[in-house]
């Protein structure tokens, strides 16, 4: 091996690359991306890179793959599931996604927007609301996730029920492959029929397949009219009657329809400023119902209260309120997006990223509650998330009074306890936050066999040196 491919020389070369912008090796300056959002790892890495364009992260991935480095890719480091975060063992480089931050191209006719991996989402929101087009992914961290980040993990959100998650969205990708070599599929096409679908490859890999460098992606009509209403409800069944109601009445109306539990309100109104209960009197089970439509002469509250009516006279919907102007529905949505920083606020908590047939979510919300109950008394069900797909996020905060750190030991068993009841309902243990570093144990039970095999060929053919993202996906 050259000289240069020592770590020494090659950190010496990659400076050369990048430019003193390009290249941190200080402490203080890699600080930040060695650590996860939720705080469960804190990994160590020779140092994090910061190229500018495709052109570099390739000769980036050139020299890390001749010197056999370990390459982390990161956009926003917003992983749930520790999926951004390098090992502890300090042997592999971060390569950060950061400065590729372009908006390359948005065609109004094509409806489609070319994307570099390091723009944000709201960024990305933000350009098409210029060109007059949506760009409908849309979830809590939206201001700091980026693009690369969210297809490299399928992120879904809140406005899934209607639009897809991310892979949906996406009609093409430019990677740069383990050994270096970019693939270009920056396709606009809605019917490309030729051969393999690369594309779907990458998005959901985690960037254990190769680096997602830029994304060209599906934009829509914008609403020109919406509605949000924030509702209590007799139960977990009734939440789920009234999403039938809706999609009965107009399933082309439901942009999100978002379960939260009583105590999940509860907490956002304690810890988040600003945050308080919408209605007269506090219920157990609310839901947010979010309407639009691209026609402007779209009757949206008649809709709502046609609904509604018929909800509350078969007892389902105990109180409701229209948010009626646009403060008011961002307020509403406000008291669903604070969930994960009040549940962070209020103590130790455990999280659950899992679906389910929708069918089948309150019989998951009632049966996952009450059995890590069961196996820790005092625990405290905060189940929240977006029903309307079958995605909830099954969330377990530690009991009044326990030690953080002792409720957080027990992690893998309540995620075991939630995932036996997920298993007997036809579910998945992970709905859209990933593997990452988290769940790579529960691989071989739920996915083992030709599925795991298949997954584990498809890595040994495109990186062969495990060089991409180690310690993520695969157990």
């Amino acid at each position: 091996m050259p000289d240069t491919l020592t770590p020494d020389g090659l950190l010496a070369e990659l400076a050369t690359l990048l430019g003193p912008a390009g290249v941190l090796t200080a402490a203080e300056d890699i600080a930040p991306a060695l650590a996860d959002w939720r705080g469960l790892y804190q990994g160590k890495a020779m140092a994090v890179l910061r190229p500018a364009n495709t052109q570099e992260v390739s000769a980036c991935v050139t020299l890390c793959a001749a010197a056999g480095i370990p390459i982390v890719p990161q956009g926003g480091n917003t992983s749930m599931v520790g999926g951004a975060t390098p090992t502890e063992d300090g042997n592999a480089v971060v390569l950060s996604l950061a400065r590729m931050n372009r908006i390359r191209a948005i065609d109004p006719v094509d409806m489609t927007m070319t994307a570099e991996a390091g723009v944000i989402v709201k960024a990305a929101q933000d350009a098409a609301a210029d060109a007059n087009c949506l760009f409908p992914l849309s979830f809590g961290g939206e201001g700091t996730a980026t693009i690369g980040g969210v297809l490299s993990t399928n992120a879904g959100g809140n406005t899934t029920v209607r639009y897809g998650n991310a892979r949906e969205l996406m009609l093409g990708l430019e990677v740069v492959l383990p050994d270096g070599k970019v693939w270009n599929g920056l396709r606009r096409l809605r019917k490309d029929n030729t051969g393999y679908a690369l594309r779907h490859l990458f998005v959901g890999a985690e960037g254990t397949l190769g680096i997602v460098t830029a994304a060209t992606l599906r934009l829509f009509a914008p609403p020109r009219a919406n509605e949000v209403l924030f509702c209590s409800v007799r139960d977990e069944d009734a939440a789920l009657a009234v999403f039938r109601r809706f999609r009965a009445v107009d399933e082309t109306a439901i942009r999100a329809f978002e379960y939260m539990s009583g105590l999940g309100v509860d907490f956002a109104a304690k810890h988040i400023p600003g945050v308080t209960w919408p209605l007269a009197e506090r219920a157990d089970h609310t839901i947010l119902v979010d309407l639009a439509s691209t026609r402007a002469d779209a009757d949206l509250q008649s809709l709502a209260e046609q609904v509604l009516g018929d909800a509350m006279e078969a007892g389902e919907v105990i109180d409701a309120v229209v948010g009626g102007s646009e403060a008011r529905r961002q307020a509403l949505w406000r008291i669903r997006e604070e969930h994960p920083e009040a549940q962070r606020k209020e103590g130790a908590s455990v999280k659950n990223d899992v679906s389910v047939p929708v069918s089948k979510v309150p019989e998951l919300i009632r049966r996952a509650s009450a059995a890590c109950v069961a196996l820790i008394p005092g625990t405290r069900p905060v189940p929240f998330g977006h029903m309307g797909d079958g995605n909830i996020h099954m969330n377990l905060e530690q009991p009044e009074g326990m030690d953080g750190d002792a409720f957080l030991a027990r992690s893998h068993d309540i995620m075991d306890t939630v995932n036996e009841v997920v298993r007997e309902l036809d579910g998945s243990f992970s709905a859209e936050h990933g593997i990452g570093r988290l769940k790579t144990d529960m691989m071989e039970a739920w996915r083992g066999g030709a599925e795991l095999d298949a997954m584990q060929r498809i890595k040994a053919a495109l990186d062969p040196r495990g060089i991409m993202n180690p310690g993520k996906v695969l157990p």
